[in-house]
């Protein structure tokens, strides 16, 4: 069994306490507006897949491919569309809304996202090389990358050599984080950890490959009608009416 993924946006992290009051650094991921727009058969596309869609869009800030798919369809047009393999009995119906308990507390997943970009830096902030020494003869020269060529064969810098360069702005997945909670009432999903991006980016979540993952919702978890939680200030602005 092979569930389909998520795709969420990167809110921010916080610290959310477990029942023992031990404090967790979390990632707070938004699921929004989620939703399925599509799915890929193994009779018509050669394999299984259910096609997400995230963040509704407007016409004009489309391309004319995705708006034609998408009235096809029967659904509306999204800024970010993924598509996530699974196998036959997880496929989810087009036009369902996919829902934060989709993901259970105490699961492991893995997130990928693109990693902030840094631009150009050093080989020791980069690829943590650790300079050279501060005296014993070496001038204006404690943080440079030091020697890279050969001599007369090959008399080239080998191709994967460890230098100066642009860092970040690139794919970055991490495995086995635990999601440590969901709050279904604002749709959002509690990650224990780090995630890569910076804050409104996009993030694909999926059921972790190297853990062994028991009594998860299949295809999906079905919306609950969730109503938000009273505040104390409305609580007390009721309370000094009466």
């Amino acid at each position: 069994m092979k569930r389909s993924g998520l795709i969420t946006t990167k809110m921010g992290m916080t610290r959310l306490y477990d029942d023992s009051g031990v404090a967790h650094a979390v990632t707070v991921l938004s699921v929004g507006d989620c939703a399925v727009i599509g799915n890929r058969t193994m009779e018509k596309n050669g394999y299984v897949a259910n096609v997400l869609g995230i963040r509704e869009a407007k016409a004009k800030h489309v391309a004319k491919p995705q708006i034609k798919a998408a009235g096809k369809a029967g659904v509306k047009p999204y800024r970010k569309i993924v598509e996530f393999r699974c196998t036959d009995d997880c496929v989810i119906p087009v036009g369902t809304p996919i829902c934060a308990s989709h993901f259970v507390a105490g699961q492991f997943v893995d997130v990928q996202a693109t990693s902030k970009g840094k631009g150009f830096q050093g080989a020791m902030k980069r690829h943590n090389f650790g300079g050279k020494e501060a005296t014993h003869g070496v001038l204006k020269a404690h943080r440079s990358l030091g020697g890279t060529g050969m001599r007369e064969w090959p008399g080239r810098v080998l191709k994967g050599k460890k230098m100066s360069g642009q860092m970040g702005n690139e794919t970055v997945t991490v495995q086995n984080l635990k999601v440590f909670g969901t709050d279904e009432a604002e749709n959002l999903i509690f990650v224990e950890g780090a995630v890569p991006g910076c804050n409104g980016t996009f993030v694909l979540i999926t059921d972790a490959v190297k853990k062994e993952q028991k009594d998860l919702p299949v295809p999906t978890s079905q919306k609950k009608d969730v109503e938000p939680t009273e505040t104390k200030s409305e609580s007390v602005a009721e309370e000094v009416a009466e």
